[in-house]
């Protein structure tokens, strides 16, 4: 940890000797041969050289490596393939070396040291949860693939897997709700000190103790749960309906994991951002986010970013991707040392009528309409109604709120949730104020509503999550079923103990 910090004071000479590695290990693959790696000296060479590009432009390259050639991206063969869900080209498979595999450990680690560092070791001497994907993997081409989470499952530390829950056999269990049930099972009598997953699925598994154990809180049935790691999603709207549920005290540290890389982690209760992973075999460029579907973006550097600024995350690494757009966006809140906060994701936005309005937004202002009126959200997603039946074109709301509301209550959110939105969005206000569109409207959607969708499109638990935002009407018209009615719509109180 302490290299760690250390190196987090001059990211500098940091990533400049990380890309020099890189490109001195790779200057012999069919990709280093193409763009002529051992020419290159300097990050203003490379990304003069290199172009960005997504995944679809590295298809063709994958596609040969799944077909057995070798030194194609880096030298020999990843040992691993992890399967994502591709939005434009299906499943996407991102190679894993045995090099990278390494760093992704070493940073789960790290994150876990940087607390006991700071708190307490106490959580290594009861059990540990990791609410992940299935640890079985097939084959592609000869190389092993599955989901990150799976993959990691099989590099757990041999120190922990002693702690480790579920078992095995359930987490190899591929239906969710199934799989969900059987943790619950094995896990509600044991000494439980740190539970990890991404926000939406740990409040799943809670909300299923809470009903086992007939009304009881987290801290009631772990008194000893000391650490919660979560990743994947903001978690900002999620942290008030998690802490209710938990009902004591707890650590929350946040981790940036992606199949490319282990990118940062929350290494301090007291200090704002995720501490950058600079010295885990991948280099960072940063594009300004207004520039990045521009043909020739501006490319930077870590040394030459500037705080508070958006940016699409570029990274190159050791598992043999260059120049590649990850679709997430990030920002700085300290450069030395390098902190960020994730804000996004490139294709997550709305601007069906030029207000780009981006998930920190959206986000931001949920999180602060609850803390207003002291309410609960479970989940929720934006989408553009661009041609209503009557009345100015406007963004829908798709809420799940833990309460009912009532037709009042509904205006006042409506309208304080759009004042926090203009603040945030100066193009969306001007829209608004200029009658091009009408204030936003919120669509109140019933309890394990968003579940249930998740469901319906076979993304229901692991790492999926529902996109905060969409430019267009795809998850709003498949959410349509789920809608609540609100208070002033029941007449008695049996329909409303069977609606809510």
């Amino acid at each position: 940890m302490s290299k760690l910090r250390a190196d987090s004071l001059r990211p500098e000479a940091i990533q400049r000797q990380t890309l020099s590695k890189l490109l001195q290990k790779a200057k012999n693959t069919w990709f280093g041969k193409k763009f002529s790696f051992a020419k290159i000296g300097s990050f203003d060479q490379y990304r003069r050289t290199v172009p960005i590009q997504s995944y679809e432009g590295f298809q063709s390259a994958i596609d040969r490596i799944i077909e057995g050639e070798k030194d194609v991206l880096w030298p020999g063969q990843p040992i691993y393939l992890a399967k994502t869900s591709g939005t434009t080209s299906g499943s996407k498979y991102i190679p894993i070396s045995k090099e990278s595999i390494t760093h992704h450990i070493d940073a789960a680690r790290n994150a876990l040291l940087a607390n006991i560092r700071e708190r307490s070791a106490a959580f290594v001497d009861g059990k540990m949860m990791f609410l992940s994907g299935s640890p079985v993997l097939e084959e592609k081409g000869g190389i092993l693939a599955g989901r990150l989470s799976g993959i990691v499952n099989h590099h757990i530390p041999s120190y922990l897997q002693r702690t480790q829950m579920p078992s095995y056999q359930t987490n190899c269990i591929d239906d969710w709700e199934r799989k969900l049930d059987k943790i619950v099972g094995e896990t509600i009598n044991q000494d439980m000190r740190l539970i990890s997953g991404i926000p939406p699925w740990i409040q799943m598994y809670f909300d299923k103790l809470y009903k086992r154990s007939g009304g009881k809180t987290i801290k009631e049935i772990f008194p000893n749960l000391q650490v919660i790691v979560h990743g994947g999603v903001n978690f900002s709207p999620y942290r008030k309906k998690m802490e209710q549920s938990i009902g004591g005290k707890v650590d929350f540290v946040e981790t940036y994991p992606a199949s490319e890389g282990f990118y940062a982690f929350q290494d301090s209760q007291t200090e704002e951002g995720l501490l950058m992973n600079l010295d885990g075999g991948m280099f960072y460029e940063f594009i300004p986010l207004e520039e990045v579907h521009n043909e020739a973006p501006t490319r930077l550097a870590i040394w030459e970013v500037k705080k508070n600024v958006n940016y699409a995350l570029v990274v190159s690494t050791d598992a043999g991707l260059w120049a590649y757009l990850t679709g997430d966006t990030v920002k700085f809140v300290s450069i030395k040392p390098a902190r960020i906060l994730v804000t996004g994701r490139v294709k997550h936005f709305i601007s069906a009528f030029g207000e780009h309005v981006i998930a920190e937004e959206v986000e931001g202002s949920m999180q602060q309409l609850c803390d207003e009126f002291g309410i609960s959200v479970t989940e929720f997603s934006v989408a553009p109604l661009v041609a209503p039946n009557e009345g100015l074109p406007h963004h829908e709301w798709w809420v799940e709120f833990d309460e009912i509301l009532d037709h009042n209550m509904k205006i006042i959110l409506e309208h304080r949730l759009d004042e926090l939105l203009c603040r945030r969005n100066s193009y969306y206000k001007d829209l608004v104020e200029g009658g091009v569109l009408s204030p936003l409207k919120i669509v109140p959607v019933r309890r394990r509503g968003f579940q249930d969708y998740m469901r319906t499109i076979g993304k229901l638990g692991g790492q999926n999550k529902v996109p905060r935002l969409s430019n267009d009407r795809t998850i709003a018209n498949l959410l349509s079923p789920y809608t609540r009615a609100l208070l002033s719509d029941f007449d008695d109180d049996d329909d409303l103990a069977i609606w809510g």
